[in-house]
């Protein structure tokens, strides 16, 4: 008996009328203190739960329905034992990281579950029957999974304060009750730490998902997270101290008789308003000893921001020979459809303009100047007689 739940062997056993206990010796127990401390214990457990939080929401977001997964249970057991405590056929997402953490670890759902999940991810209301899963399906499934292990990654990244990157999780269909674990994992699996949640999708799913870590790549992230397993008291008195400035040789008489001795240099506090820099430059320039007496100080003057002329000049010559369109806009109106299809020789339209009002000059559209239309030897021309300012410029701007 494993945590009050009755293995398939124990059930045999007990329709046979054995009062021995089954074969107990045929799936090796883990002795958790010896394996995981309870500190250990406490961390992954909690690792778990921010972990699969965030992925919840995630989870939330792409199914359209709120999805719950809590209560983490952390125990340590062999591959044997896991098979025998859950022989169902369910999918297997194996998680395998790249930067920041090293191992892999894999999330265990009922294949039923999956089937939910996907038929939710694909539009349906979630009540697909069957437990089986086509390509499409099981590919919806893997893009669920991706976001899911995705968004949890970054939870971690924060509570390691490191990057963590991972490559795609890999979706396998495993049967618990039929196969061999160690097949489709690696042999880093033969103990291994089980983390159990809560999952629950609205009133369509009141299920259970699994984490799986192999119990070395587990000690190493609790390590990690507890800066290597370094002992708190031990770290904090062998915290080497900053090492201090190299210090001019001191003096040990005083500058002038006249005046008091100066103590060493090691002697001197340091003052907040005064640099580093700034304390070694006096040293140098008394000998060792920081002279007393008043600092010069001056304001900190900053040369004008406006561009001197010549840069400016410098900088337009390259663009002086790009053309430009100029155009001079009599005025103008609004007009319907209708009375644009009525136009014909001889029809006079009216300008927004008065007579004898200023004409615009337009340059690449934009309004510049305005002026007079004049006559230069049988053509047509105009006499600028106000340029726009910069400001009226930027109001016709739309």
């Amino acid at each position: 008996m494993h945590d009050g739940i009755l293995s398939q062997e124990e059930i045999d056993a007990l329709l046979r009328g054995d009062t021995e206990a089954p074969q107990a010796s045929s799936f090796p127990e883990v002795a958790e203190e010896d394996a995981i401390t309870e500190m250990e214990r406490d961390a992954l457990g909690e690792l778990g739960n921010i972990a699969m939080g965030t992925a919840a929401t995630t989870l939330s977001s792409l199914l359209h329905h709120k999805v719950s997964i809590t209560t983490p249970q952390v125990m340590v057991a062999t591959s044997e034992r896991l098979q025998a405590d859950y022989p169902v056929p369910c999918l297997l997402i194996e998680v395998r990281y790249t930067r920041g953490l090293s191992g892999t670890n894999v999330l265990i759902i009922k294949k039923e579950d999956a089937v939910v999940i996907a038929d939710l991810m694909m539009g349906g209301n979630g009540t697909a029957a069957g437990t089986e899963l086509d390509e499409i399906q099981l590919s919806a499934v893997g893009e669920a999974m991706n976001q899911m292990m995705g968004s949890a990654t970054i939870s971690l990244s924060s509570m390691f304060d490191m990057r963590i990157d991972i490559d795609p999780p890999r979706v396998t269909q495993f049967d618990m009750g039929q196969e061999q674990l160690q097949t489709s994992l690696s042999d880093d699996y033969e103990q291994v730490v089980q983390i159990k949640f809560a999952m629950k999708i609205e009133d369509l799913l009141d299920s259970e998902i699994m984490q799986i870590i192999p119990l070395g790549a587990a000690r190493d992230m609790v390590a990690s997270l507890m800066g290597e397993g370094v002992d708190t008291e031990a770290s904090a008195s062998s915290v080497p101290e900053p090492e201090p400035e190299p210090e001019p040789t001191p003096v040990s008489e005083p500058v002038a008789a006249a005046e008091p001795p100066v103590p060493p240099v090691s002697e001197v506090t340091y003052q907040p308003s005064v640099s580093q820099w700034q304390t070694q430059a006096a040293s140098l320039d008394t000998g060792g000893a920081i002279e007393k007496g008043p600092i010069t100080v001056q304001p900190l003057q900053f040369a004008p921001l406006t561009p001197e002329r010549g840069g400016e000049i410098q900088n337009i010559g390259l663009i002086m020979d790009v053309p430009l369109d100029i155009s001079v806009e009599l005025g103008k109106t609004k007009k319907t459809i209708k009375e644009i299809l009525e136009l014909g020789p001889g029809s006079i339209i009216q300008l927004d303009k008065l007579a004898g009002e200023p004409v615009d000059l337009l340059v690449n559209g934009k309004l510049i100047a305005r002026g007079e239309v004049v006559v230069i030897d049988e053509s047509y021309g105009i006499r600028v007689t106000a340029i726009i300012s910069p400001i009226d410029r930027m109001s016709k701007l739309q």
